[in-house]
């Protein structure tokens, strides 16, 4: 198999903006577009090729590599947000309560901060140990936020996010994120907001409540360096580079390389690509040139 380019499924939620489609080169007649699915097996929007075919039905099982194949399924899902509006407060359950209640997996994932406006932030766990009670009467009372550590966020920066992590991304970031394999999410808080049919967005407290690290917590970004791991978990492995001139990468049989473009452009192999641009290496390809001055990241199993 050849290094492909991919061609993603667009969302329209609410809080979407227009940065994918004006400044990142997404196609799609879906307004707003809130959210591009760069690699993603996932039945709620698949990642197609060129020609059309989608990606899953295109790959062999050594093309996903060995460390991929042992999963009952695809595990990692990376995908673009742009938050013009603030997201709902959410959590994701872990592996056991969703495969359990759900025939999913959970959710632990991670937000590289690919652009922020001046002040934009994301929710991100309790300032204080909080009981049941407290929570539900928080969400109540439409007063969650109060509970939350907000963190302003920066171009660079990334937050890694275990399942059970109460969160929200607000207004004014653009993020690359780089997940499990799920669409599961439990909304406990959205602001009132009315979909574009004028009905609320169904929430989901009492899931909430029982998969909700309640837990006081603090979190520090991660600062992307060339060559760092920005996260890693059983279901993905990100790392940064910065690429001026060429670099040689080298994808083994263990497992494909989904390399995406933060900024700049530049050639992967002979195949152009600018910001925005994600392309799938199969697993045992050996060697490959990204040459030009962009960043990108990598993410393997």
């Amino acid at each position: 198999m050849k290094i492909e380019k991919l061609y993603p499924e667009c969302k329209d939620y609410v809080w979407g903006g227009e940065k994918l489609k004006k400044e990142y080169g997404k196609k799609t007649d879906k307004t707003p577009c809130a959210e591009s699915w760069e690699l993603s097996f996932h039945k709620d929007g698949k990642t197609k090729i060129s020609g059309g075919a989608t990606l899953e039905e295109t790959v062999s099982e050594k093309d996903v590599g060995k460390k991929a194949a042992k999963f009952p399924f695809f595990p990692t899902l990376i995908k673009f947000i742009d938050a013009k509006g603030d997201l709902s407060v959410q959590v994701h359950p872990s592996d056991d309560y969703a495969l359990k209640y759900e025939n999913s997996f959970g959710k632990t994932e991670m937000w590289y901060i690919v652009e922020a406006e001046c002040g934009a932030g994301i929710y991100l766990g309790f300032k204080k140990d909080v009981s049941e009670a407290e929570f539900r009467k928080a969400i109540e009372n439409k007063t969650l936020t109060s509970l939350l550590n907000f963190y302003e966020v920066k171009k660079g920066e990334c937050y890694f996010i275990p399942s059970g992590t109460l969160h929200a991304i607000c207004k004014g970031c653009l993020i690359l994120e780089i997940q499990q394999n799920s669409n599961l999410t439990y909304r406990v808080y959205d602001y009132g907001r009315k979909d574009k049919n004028g009905k609320e967005r169904e929430l989901h407290v009492d899931k909430a409540l029982a998969v909700t690290n309640t837990k006081k917590s603090a979190y520090k970004p991660i600062i992307a360096k060339d060559g760092g791991v920005l996260g890693s978990c059983d279901y993905f492995t990100a790392t940064y580079y910065s690429v001026k001139g060429e670099r040689e990468f080298y994808a083994d049989n263990g497992s494909f390389a989904c390399v995406t473009a933060i900024s700049g452009e530049g050639e992967i192999d002979g195949q152009k690509f600018k910001k925005g641009d994600s392309f799938f290496v199969p697993a045992g390809y050996g060697k490959y040139l990204i040459s030009g001055d962009s960043e990108i990241i990598i993410t393997e199993i």
